[in-house]
């Protein structure tokens, strides 16, 4: 891993994002997977889990949860957090786990998908681990093919004198191709009272809401766009849930 809120700095993630603030969203999913999906949605695969604060919230809704990050060290948080879920290092381009699910949910780190080849390799990841009739959420943080440049700041102080703020700015140098940059600044002050200043530039990918569609089609889901609004989101957003059909 290369961002260093995933990496070395992965840690600190529950003071850069707070379990307790994803609430609002995870209800969010929970909703559409059991309107959308075809069957008792009771075992959920994430893809991308990172920290695992959604799960920590959507865990109450379904019977087992299975986690899948890339990061170890993210992994790690998330198992502090959610002891009672399955934790898998995978990349959710890749990973086979050899079962299925009765939902499969992506959120925010779909965003690292910068082409569409990648995202046609998640969908077909979602796609082989949902069973017949279970349903699938994709959750990017913007869609469309321009961005407009934006700021948004926050961070929490921890109980150990440890604390973390940050800025995040999301700005798009090239509005012809299909990425934008996250430039994070990241103020770190350890328990000693010390502090450092930290630079993380993440490359995300931007696509329109009809290319989310052409990609999940083929995959073989029955796909609808939906409106996100919720407090993560500085502005409502769009999320893609596919139906696997049942034969």
């Amino acid at each position: 891993m290369t961002h260093l809120i995933y990496s070395e700095l992965a840690e600190w993630w529950p003071l850069l994002s707070r379990p307790a603030d994803y609430a609002d969203e995870a209800s969010d999913y929970t909703r559409a997977l059991q309107r959308y999906a075809q069957v008792p949605v009771r075992s959920l695969l994430e893809l991308g889990s990172g920290g695992g604060n959604n799960a920590s919230h959507m865990k109450a809704s379904f019977e087992r949860l299975t986690l899948v990050d890339l990061s170890e060290r993210m992994l790690a948080v998330s198992r502090g957090l959610n002891p009672d879920c399955a934790h898998v290092a995978g990349d959710m381009r890749t990973v086979r786990l050899g079962r299925d699910f009765d939902a499969v949910f992506v959120h925010d780190a779909i965003c690292y998908m910068t082409t569409v080849d990648d995202v046609a390799a998640v969908a077909e990841t979602a796609f082989v681990h949902c069973r017949p009739g279970g349903a699938a959420i994709f959750a990017p943080d913007h869609v469309g093919g321009t961005i407009v440049s934006t700021t948004s700041h926050g961070g929490h102080d921890g109980e150990d004198g440890r604390g973390l703020c940050y800025l995040e700015w999301a700005w798009d140098p090239d509005p012809s191709d299909t990425t934008y940059l996250v430039d994070y600044a990241l103020l770190v002050r350890s328990s000693d009272g010390s502090t450092e200043v930290r630079h993380d530039r993440h490359v995300e990918g931007l696509f329109p809401e009809s290319t989310w569609l052409d990609v999940l089609r083929p995959a073989g889901f029955e796909p609808t766009a939906l409106t996100s609004v919720h407090s993560e989101h500085v502005a409502e957003t769009r999320m893609f849930v596919g139906v696997k059909p049942v034969p």
